[in-house]
């Protein structure tokens, strides 16, 4: 009886220290809500070493951990973009400061006189731990983050990759009031190609309205006016249809859904610019991120019709 007693003793034991261990061992233990999905580091020094290693800008993240809810948001709709936490992985050195503790924390925020229990701020420092831009603080947007970074990596490295250029005009968009206007033309599939390598444009839809091919375009009128679109259009023999019952084709972005592309996750933005860049015989692989493009061997599913969060998840699950 005192040997069985003593045997469930050391299984309870095991099995909470498998526990634990678990999730070291796997890689598997989370970051905290308020870091979203980047793989931060958590000394200066390191990040320093690291910097000067891989000529890197170190992206500083000051949050607050546990945090309130404008600290976890940022943390899950923002560091959690998947275009958004690979930018900062493979073009910066991720550091988290908790600005809520002692230790080193505390003498990397006394540094830059950044206040405790704040909001998110991101900073831009090289190697010396010198600022390399203006501290971006006050706007806790996806759009926000993206623009601020866009702008460091040309200031500083000369140029920003196509995939986050193109995220920004987006995100910005989003922000702004977009407009749409919708055109019959002989082959929506070609003006989907027509409309999506402007300049402007942020997202086509290839369908039918009043029994005729039409496309839809939505864009941004701070780029590009309802004049110069339908200039366009009649420069094509497309017509310039009054609003009405518009129904989407089934087959949306006909080059991109019949390439090998069709199974990478791209914002509606990056689609458009794909598929007209196939349309045209020419490669798009400059338009997408290296994890973008890592799942052209990894994803077998046709993911053209999803968003790019539903998209980079069913993604993720495919073992190629």
């Amino acid at each position: 009886m005192v040997n069985h007693n003593v045997n469930n003793i050391l299984i309870k034991r095991l099995y909470t220290f498998f526990i634990l261990l678990f999730p070291l061992i796997s890689g598997a233990q989370k970051n905290p809500i308020e870091l979203g999905d980047v793989h931060w580091m958590r000394s200066m020094e390191e990040a320093q070493a690291k910097s000067k290693s891989e000529n890197k800008i170190i992206l500083i993240l000051f949050q607050e951990i546990p945090g309130c809810q404008t600290c976890q948001q940022y943390g899950t709709e923002v560091l959690s973009h998947p275009l958004i936490a690979e930018t900062i992985e493979n073009y910066f050195v991720p550091l988290a400061i908790y600005n809520n503790k002692g230790g080193e924390d505390a003498e990397v925020l006394k540094r830059y006189n950044e206040p405790a229990w704040n909001n998110p701020v991101v900073r831009a420092v090289d190697l010396y731990g010198k600022d390399v831009a203006v501290r971006l603080s006050g706007n806790y947007s996806a759009a926000g983050l993206a623009s601020w970074m866009s702008k460091v990596l040309i200031s500083n490295k000369g140029r920003a990759p196509q995939y986050l250029q193109l995220l920004t005009d987006e995100l910005m968009a989003g922000q702004r009031k977009t407009a749409k206007a919708t055109y019959t033309m002989y082959c929506f599939w070609t003006g989907e190609a027509l409309f999506g390598r402007i300049n402007g444009v942020i997202r086509t839809t290839a369908g039918y309205q009043e029994g005729k091919e039409a496309v839809t375009v939505e864009y941004d009128p701070s780029i590009i006016s309802k004049t110069e679109l339908d200039k366009v259009a009649q420069g094509q023999k497309c017509n310039l249809t009054e609003p009405g019952a518009f129904r989407p084709d089934d087959t949306p972005k006909y080059y991109l859904s019949n390439s090998p592309y069709k199974v990478v996750p791209m914002t509606e933005l990056q689609k458009c610019r794909v598929n007209s860049t196939l349309a045209e015989g020419q490669d798009p692989t400059e338009l997408l991120s290296k994890r973008q493009l890592a799942f052209l061997q990894t994803n077998k599913k046709n993911v053209v019709g999803m968003s790019l969060t539903e998209a980079w998840a069913e993604a993720s699950k495919s073992k190629g």
